[in-house]
């Protein structure tokens, strides 16, 4: 299943590129979207969605209150990252059980891939958190790192493993016949959000 990164700062026109994937992955930092455009987009979709918000452009305050309006508006899963205190973690898992909404704790690394002994203990946290989907997202230098990362689908299920960048671009084709449940990629050129994704039309080529 191809689940498409949305950064789209227009809630109407975030509804309309929802259309075009089996599902998608809302980047309400990116857009800068307020509570009221959140509850818009996640109440109105007809497509499972991804309530994601990195902390990067947005305090920890207002993503938590963000990511609680989309799960109570209906979001499929919600997105917490691995380096999130104890205290946003709990608020989040708690609220998305309450509503039936599946968490993903996602661990994203912008420099190189760690050992696989580090990735093992990255995912095993990850799940001894309450983690429904263990995400992994690590830069790949190497052809030797992307292997790496795939391996892991020899251990784990449950696990959206992938690795950034040129080298890892084959893992996020090779990671949905391994037992990914979905795999990342961009509406268009212009809206990729990660280094090394391919656009849903040159995915849908590659892998049908």
């Amino acid at each position: 299943m191809i689940c498409v990164s949305i950064p789209e700062k227009q809630p109407d026109v975030c509804l309309q590129l929802i259309q075009q994937a089996d599902m998608a992955e809302i980047r309400i930092d990116m857009a800068q979207f307020d509570t009221a455009a959140v509850a818009s987009v996640f109440s109105k979709s007809t497509k499972p969605l991804i309530a994601t918000c990195r902390p990067e452009l947005v305090p920890d305050n207002e993503r938590v209150a963000l990511l609680s309006e989309a799960i109570s508006h209906g979001a499929a899963y919600v997105d917490v990252e691995y380096e999130a205190s104890s205290d946003i973690k709990q608020v989040l898992i708690a609220q998305a059980k309450k509503y039936g909404c599946k968490v993903i704790i996602s661990y994203h690394n912008y420099t190189n891939t760690p050992s696989i002994e580090d990735l093992h203990a990255i995912i095993d946290n990850c799940f001894e958190w309450g983690a429904d989907i263990a995400k992994i997202a690590t830069t790949a230098c190497s052809k030797a790192d992307s292997a790496r990362v795939l391996g892991l689908y020899a251990t784990y299920q449950n696990i959206v493993a992938l690795a950034m960048g040129e080298c890892g671009a084959i893992t996020r084709l090779a990671n949905i016949y391994l037992g990914s449940p979905f795999t990342f990629a961009a509406i268009d050129e212009l809206q990729k959000t990660a280094p090394g994704q391919f656009t849903v039309a040159e995915m849908n080529r590659l892998l049908f």
